[in-house]
């Protein structure tokens, strides 16, 4: 009989145990629900929820490009590839957007020719969270060269040089101060619809990974063969073989969306990022590193954007511009990417709460 009473009390323990334990479970999920919700909290006097949970998007992309070297006795060389056009699908769900884009080109091509992008977008009211990875091939021209005041670099614009090859891996992060009111995905993921002009501070953090390969033999056969006098002697700070950037930022900035007519939106954006970099390479000769370094330098940001959105149907257009800066007394860089992108799309799979109002 004590052993029958033993089983019986222990076996109520665990059920209460277990009771508890279930109890806790729903609570915290119940929190997460809740601080889930939070990241979507919103004043529907200045801004419209989306209506739906998929939206399908084609966008064509143009890329600017442009990188610009330096050493410490004046030497400079600048690239950038022709703007080419890049057309792919997006697909998003909720909070997620992904997609891909490919040069129409060089597709046929392959190699290290061929661009390729693709892009991880998650967006709520307050932050947004973006990842990247970009390749833009090796199809480049040499823009302007300053060799020294005794050397005619005139007959070097233009020239097409395929011996640089660049590639570019990244995630950023921004927190949008006047969340409930200032709609940042109304106006570059076309996730809501932002009813009356409004403005917002933001913050954000980021990170960038930037690999740039330099083939010295073709660059100095190049520069021979089309500088006078000849042979050209070029500055040893501009003869790396291969260079990693490591980017660390923290930016501040300000955006204002601007809803000049019923369903269209003006959004214009700028942020000031102080970014600690380094970076490290190999010099032609291969004898130990050619450079490294660590700073912080000043680099950029803009934003803006055209869009009209019905809630069901959006079309746009959007431009994004960066800069990055690197300075030593030895080596210094200066970068700009900028992508102009053209899109329309399209919502569907109705959420229940607005299938209910219907």
């Amino acid at each position: 009989m004590r052993f029958v009473l033993c089983l019986v009390v222990c076996c109520s323990m665990l059920l209460v145990n277990a009771d508890d334990a279930f109890a806790g479970r729903r609570r915290e999920m119940s929190k997460l629900r809740k601080t889930i919700r939070g990241l979507s909290s919103i004043d529907t006097n200045y801004i419209e929820p989306q209506h739906y949970n998929y939206t399908i998007m084609l966008q064509s992309t143009y890329n600017y490009d442009l990188y610009q070297i330096r050493s410490n006795n004046g030497h400079e060389m600048t690239f950038s590839p022709d703007m080419t056009m890049r057309l792919g699908p997006y697909f998003g769900w909720r909070w997620f957007f992904l997609g891909y884009t490919f040069d129409l080109k060089n597709i046929s091509f392959g190699g290290d020719k061929q661009k390729r992008e693709l892009d991880f977008s998650i967006y709520s009211s307050k932050i947004g969270i973006d990842l990247f990875y970009r390749r833009t091939g090796s199809d480049y021209k040499i823009r302007s060269v300053n060799l020294g005041e005794d050397i005619d670099e005139s007959r070097l614009n233009g020239v097409p040089f395929d011996g640089i090859s660049v590639g570019i891996t990244g995630a950023s992060l921004y927190y949008i101060f006047n969340y409930r009111r200032f709609s940042y995905p109304a106006a570059f993921s076309q996730s809501t619809c932002q009813k009356l002009s409004c403005g917002s501070w933001m913050a954000g953090v980021g990170y960038t990974r930037n690999d740039m390969k330099l083939d010295n033999d073709k660059l100095q056969e190049v520069v021979d063969s089309h500088c006078e006098p000849s042979p050209v002697k070029i500055d040893s700070g501009l003869m790396f073989n291969s260079v990693k950037y490591y980017n660390v930022n923290v930016s501040c900035g300000y955006a204002y969306n601007w809803v000049f007519a019923k369903n269209w939106l003006f959004c214009a954006s700028g942020a000031v990022a102080a970014a600690y970099k380094h970076s490290d390479g190999d010099t032609k000769d291969g004898v130990g590193r050619g450079f490294d370094f660590d700073n912080i330098n000043i680099d950029g940001i803009g934003r803006f954007g055209v869009v009209y959105n019905n809630t069901r149907f959006y079309a746009g257009s959007s431009l994004i511009v960066r800069t990055n800066n690197y300075h030593k007394s030895r080596f210094s860089s200066n970068e700009v990417f900028g992508n102009f992108n053209i899109y329309v799309g399209y919502n569907f799979g109705k959420k229940l709460h607005y299938r209910k109002k219907e």
